[in-house]
């Protein structure tokens, strides 16, 4: 299995070429890099849904010394505005990022390749089994059944390429596993990584060199979050994240947590083993030969272990996914095609939104210069139309 890789571009200008300092000082509800002083905050399903996110009182995103940054463009979660697939949030988010973010930073895009949770569902059936996959519909509209090909995700691809953003997918892998792989090659290239994703799987990632910058959808923002973060919000080491969702559970990813098994074992015990023991295996060694907490978290421990076990194969990110960096993936990105290309993609999907009881899906096949917006430039699919 190789990487699939959607490359190259050209290039055209009128939105996005704000300077840092004009991005710093626009509306701080739409532009603002600065992390404002809230304690916490919720974003949504993706980013620990039992538990508001720590924001981080003051920014802490800057540049380690010597070292250039390469970004990693989780591209699934921002294609939804809530739990509805949209592709006009995938283009806000890109805009936003591109404005306020990365400017000219390398940044590659990940999907999920074809088959992507087969591996994890072998191991948990319920893995991810309520998630459908994104097929580029518009609420309240019912694609027929016998369209097989995700147009949205043409669309999606092509908006980055044309934006110099190569995008990769590798069959078999889950696009947490491609970036855990890359990331390990770029670290040992001497970069830094920041990976853009509301998904907590890339906690366990975090590290002097490794960041996550988030979209925070009540503020219309992304914002960073570093391992000085996460020490003030956990109070022990990222290194124990893995150890701690395995404790806990991922009900949104489906993974059941040891308080199904035995109730009262819930995040706050869990933080207090990890901060003693530091790993899910040292705490089951230590379980096994003493004591290490209470009667019923020594019961659980001892009587759960393979259950533990098991959480522990389906959440850790798998790093052997079958892609190679390419050196050109590492060069400064042009970000001259930028603001043509999504705002013609903005016009493209107004004016999708406007013919009714058929939805046409723009195929976005468009030159720098056509400004021909007519139906030409639609793919025509029939739909039945529900409630708006």
């Amino acid at each position: 299995m190789s990487a699939g890789l959607i490359g190259k571009a050209f290039c055209p200008p009128h939105l996005l070429h704000t300077s840092p300092a004009a991005v710093r000082s626009s509306s701080p509800q739409q532009l603002r890099l600065d992390i404002i002083p809230l304690s916490k905050v919720s974003v949504g399903d993706n980013f620990l849904r039992d538990e508001a996110v720590y924001v981080p009182q003051q920014n802490s995103h800057k540049h380690l010394e010597g070292k250039p940054r390469v970004f990693f463009l989780d591209v699934n979660p921002i294609c939804y505005q809530g739990s509805q697939p949209s592709l006009l949030s995938f283009a806000n988010w890109l805009s936003l990022f591109f404005s306020q973010v990365s400017l000219r930073d390398p940044v590659i895009a990940v999907l999920d390749g074809d088959d992507c949770n087969e591996y994890r569902r072998q191991l948990l059936p319920s893995y991810k089994a309520h998630r459908r996959k994104f097929i580029g519909h518009w609420p309240g509209l019912q694609i027929r059944s016998d369209i097989s090909v995700s147009s949205s995700e043409v669309q999606i691809s092509d908006v980055l390429r044309q934006c110099n953003v190569p995008v990769i997918k590798v069959k078999g892998f889950e696009a947490d596993d491609v970036v855990a792989t890359l990331t390990d090659q770029v670290l040992q290239r001497g970069h830094q990584v920041i990976i853009a994703s509301p998904d907590k799987d890339f906690k366990q990632l975090i590290s002097e060199d490794v960041q996550i910058v988030m979209p925070m959808p009540e503020l219309r923002r992304w914002s960073f979050y570093t391992l000085r973060h996460y020490l003030e919000q956990y109070k022990c080491h990222p290194s124990s994240d893995l150890s701690l969702r395995c404790i806990i559970g991922d009900e949104v990813d489906g993974v059941p947590g040891i308080q199904n098994v035995a109730p009262g074992f819930g995040r706050q015990t869990a933080l207090k083993l990890l901060r003693k023991h530091g790993s899910l295996a040292n705490l089951l060694g230590a379980a096994a030969v003493r004591t290490v907490g209470k009667q019923y978290a020594q019961d659980a421990l001892t009587k759960h272990a393979d259950y533990l076990w098991r959480n522990f194969q389906v959440l850790s990110l798998r790093r052997n996914a079958e892609v190679h960096l390419q050196e050109e993936w590492l060069s400064e990105r042009m970000a001259c095609n930028d603001s043509g290309v999504l705002t013609r993609f903005f016009q493209v999907l107004d004016k999708a939104k406007s013919f009714g009881d058929r939805i046409l899906i723009p195929t976005f096949y468009i030159s720098p210069d056509d400004t021909n917006d007519n139906e030409e430039n639609f793919e025509k699919i029939e739909v039945d139309v529900g409630s708006h």
